[in-house]
């Protein structure tokens, strides 16, 4: 896996529910995923997490966390398709 980028291309699909999500990701995750990208504080951070610096550094280790798990959920996905779509591609 490439280092992370806070400006790489996300790859979102609809849900079950028909939601926009990330893949590999719920639509909670992707809101938490988006929230933090976009340095915006969640409601109760401030409370829950103490010092700036601490908080910045969990907000860094969730997003890192929820990035990782989109990150493996599209190579995977993208390994599949390419998967099915190989026989295909060969006729």
């Amino acid at each position: 896996m490439s280092e992370p980028k806070k400006d790489a291309p996300r790859r979102y699909i609809k849900d079950g529910a028909g939601q926009r999500v990330l893949v590999g990701l719920t639509i909670s995750e992707t809101i938490e995923f988006e929230t933090l990208e976009s340095g915006q504080a969640r409601p109760g951070a401030d409370l829950l997490a103490g010092e700036p610096g601490i908080r910045q550094h969990k907000h860094n280790e969730r997003w890192l966390e929820l990035y990782v798990k989109h990150e493996q959920a599209w190579s995977n996905w993208m390994a599949e398709t390419r998967t099915r779509l190989t026989p295909h591609m060969l006729n």
